[in-house]
C-alpha cells in the first residue's frame, strides 16, 4: 500500500500556531506508522509564500516581503525538529524551483484542455481567505464566517476557470467513494455545495493588485497566478511535474501510480482541496485524490486559533516548557476526530500527568524495577503459555495494533491513544492482582512453583511495555524510544535490562517536573516577527 500524505501549506504571514501543529502531528503519525508497518510513504509539507496576506503583514511590520516570507517560512520548517516531525519533502512556494516551472505547466495544461479564458468579474473579495464571496455566505454584519471581516467590493479582469465543466465529475467521484471526504459531515457539505451550482474560478489577479509578489500568469505578465491555484499545485510540482527535464519518476510513483493520495486539511479549507483542486486536476489529466480528511479547529477561549488576530499559541514554547511528548499527546488524546478543541494549558498539564507520568510512565519503571529487584535485570523468556491471570493482559497486547491500525485508517487518533492505555491499565490490573513481590518473597524462601509463576508473570509484563515501546513510534517517537530501551527492547541480545536507576525520570518523569515549574500566566502566545529598531 503506497501512500502520498501531505499537509496544507499555511500563509506565513505570522509565526505558526498550534492549530498548525495539530495537522503536521497528525500527519506525522500517519506517515511513522505506515512505516511502522513497511508500508512505502511520501510525506509532504510546505509554505504558501504567494499570498497578498504575506505582503501585508510584511508591510505592516515594516520589513521587506521577502525578508518577512522567509523568515516565517524557516519557522514553519523549524516545527520539524521540536515537535519530531518526520518529512520526506518541504516545499516554499516562492523559492522552490520544482514549483515555478510546474505551476507554469498546469496553466498550460488546463489551457490546452479549453478551460481558460478572460473575463470581468464585479464581486466581494475577502482578503483573509484570498477568494471570492457572495452575500449569502456573510453573517450578521456584512462579515465572512471563517475571517469575521467584511469583504470588498471588487471588479478586475482576470483570467477564470470553467469549474463549472466538472460539477458532475467530481459528484459522482465523491459519491461513489473514487474521492473520501471523511468525516461524513464533510463530505455532505461539499456535495451540497456542487449541488447548489458551481461557478466558474478567477483563477489570476493584476500584479497591480498583488503588489508584484507571485507567478506571473504564463503569456501575461499583468497577471499573477491566483494564490490558491498556485499553493494547491504543490501537492504535485514537489513530485517534479512540469520539470523541464521531463523526469516523471517522482510523480508516476506518488501522484500517478500511488495507492493513497491523501490530503490532511483542516475544515476552512475544503472547498478548496475538495472542488477546486479535483477540476484542476481533472482538467490537467491527472488522477483525483484517493482521500481528504477533515479536521476541525484549536480554539482558545472558544475563540478559533488565528495567526493574525493574536490567539496564536507558539507550539514551540509549549514544547520548550512542557516537553514534545506532553504536547503531542495532547493533540492525539484530546482533540475530537469531529468537533473542535478549545486548548489551555492546565488541560495539558492534567493529561500528560495523568496518561504519560501517572500512566505509561509508572508502568514501565515498575516493570523495570522488578525485573531488577528479582531477576538482577535479566528479564525471564516466556516457557509455554502465558498464566491464566495474565490473560487479560495478554488480551489488550494482542488487540493493540489492530486497534490501531483501524483507528488510523479512520482518522480518529483519540482510539488509537486509547488503545496504548488499555495495555497500561491492564498492566496495572495485573501487578495489583498476581502481586509478584509476594511470588517473589515465596521464591526466595524456595518456592520453586512460586519462581517458575514470577518469571512467567515477569516475562508477560516485559512484553507488554515492549507493545507499548512500538505502538508508541507513531505517536510519541521520542518516549518510545526511551521506553524500548529501558525495557531491553532496543538491544535484547545483551539479555539485561538497563540500571533502573531514575527510569521513571527518563522516560516521562523531568517532563512532569516541568508541570509544576512553568509560570502562571506564562506567554505561549506566537510572537510576531517585527523589524529591529536600529
Amino acid at each position: 500500500m503506497t501512500t502520498y500524505l501531505t499537509t496544507t501549506i499555511p500563509y506565513v504571514n505570522a509565526a505558526p500556531h498550534l492549530g498548525f501543529a495539530l495537522e503536521a502531528v497528525q500527519a506525522d503519525v500517519l506517515a511513522r506508522h505506515a512505516r511502522l508497518r513497511g508500508e512505502p510513504v511520501r510525506l509532504l509539507s510546505g509554505t504558501d509564500d504567494n499570498s497578498l496576506k504575506n505582503v501585508l503583514a510584511a508591510d505592516a511590520a515594516g520589513v521587506d516581503v521577502a525578508t518577512f516570507v522567509d523568515a516565517n517560512a524557516d519557522r514553519f520548517a523549524a516545527l520539524a525538529g521540536p515537535l519530531s516531525l518526520t518529512y520526506d519533502d518541504f516545499i516554499r512556494t516562492s523559492r522552490d524551483p520544482r514549483h515555478r516551472v510546474g505551476v507554469e505547466a498546469l496553466w498550460r495544461a488546463c489551457a490546452a484542455a479549453g478551460d481558460l479564458y478572460r473575463d470581468t468579474y464585479e464581486g466581494l473579495y475577502c482578503v483573509g481567505g484570498e477568494h471570492y464571496v457572495t452575500p449569502d455566505e456573510l453573517e450578521a454584519g456584512g462579515v465572512c464566517p471563517e475571517h469575521r471581516t467584511p469583504p470588498q467590493p471588487l471588479s478586475e479582469t482576470n483570467w477564470f476557470f470553467r469549474l463549472s465543466r466538472y460539477a458532475p465529475r467530481i459528484e459522482a467521484a465523491i459519491e461513489s467513494g473514487e474521492l473520501t471526504v471523511a468525516p461524513d459531515a464533510r463530505r455532505n457539505e461539499v456535495l451540497s455545495f456542487i449541488r447548489a451550482g458551481l461557478r466558474d474560478l478567477s483563477i489570476s489577479r493584476s500584479q497591480a493588485r498583488a503588489r508584484g509578489w507571485g507567478i506571473p500568469v504564463p503569456g501575461d505578465p499583468e497577471q499573477v497566478v491566483y494564490v490558491w491555484w498556485d499553493a494547491l499545485g504543490n501537492y504535485v510540482t514537489s513530485l517534479g511535474y512540469g520539470d523541464p527535464s521531463g523526469d516523471t519518476t517522482l510523480l508516476d510513483r506518488w501522484w500517478n501510480g500511488a495507492d493513497r493520495r491523501v490530503h490532511l486539511i483542516g475544515k476552512g479549507v475544503l472547498r478548496f482541496h475538495a472542488v477546486y483542486w479535483p477540476a484542476l486536476l481533472l482538467s490537467a489529466g491527472l488522477p483525483l485524490p484517493t482521500h481528504i480528511r477533515v479536521h476541525d479547529y484549536l480554539t482558545v477561549g472558544r475563540r478559533k486559533i488565528s495567526k493574525s488576530d493574536g490567539t496564536g499559541i507558539d507550539p514551540v514554547a509549549l514544547v520548550d516548557a512542557y516537553g514534545v511528548d506532553a504536547v503531542r499527546w495532547w493533540l492525539l488524546r484530546d482533540v475530537p476526530r469531529v468537533g473542535d478543541a478549545d486548548f489551555t494549558v492546565e488541560r495539558l498539564e492534567a493529561r500528560a500527568a495523568e496518561d504519560l507520568a501517572g500512566g505509561i510512565g509508572n508502568v514501565v519503571n515498575r516493570v523495570a524495577t522488578m525485573v531488577h529487584r528479582f531477576r538482577d535485570g535479566v528479564p525471564p523468556r516466556l516457557a509455554g503459555g502465558a498464566p491464566d491471570d495474565t490473560k487479560e493482559l495478554v488480551a489488550a497486547c494482542d488487540r493493540a495494533p489492530a486497534t490501531i491500525d483501524a483507528a488510523l485508517a479512520d482518522g480518529d487518533y483519540r482510539v488509537a491513544t486509547a488503545a496504548i492505555l488499555e495495555v497500561v491499565t491492564a498492566a496495572n490490573r495485573c501487578i495489583e492482582s498476581t502481586a509478584p513481590w509476594s511470588l517473589a518473597k515465596a521464591a526466595a524462601a524456595g518456592d520453586a512453583d512460586a519462581a517458575l509463576r514470577l518469571d512467567a508473570l515477569l516475562a508477560v509484563l516485559v512484553h507488554a511495555c515492549r507493545v507499548v515501546a512500538t505502538e508508541l513510534v507513531p505517536l510519541l517517537p521520542d518516549a518510545a524510544a526511551r521506553i524500548a530501551h529501558a525495557c531491553g527492547a532496543d538491544d535484547e541480545a545483551s539479555g539485561r535490562l538497563p540500571v533502573p536507576a531514575k527510569v521513571f525520570d527518563c522516560i516521562f518523569g523531568a517532563s512532569r517536573h516541568r508541570y509544576a515549574s512553568a509560570a502562571p500566566g506564562a506567554n505561549f502566545h506566537s510572537q510576531p516577527l517585527r523589524r529591529k529598531v536600529r
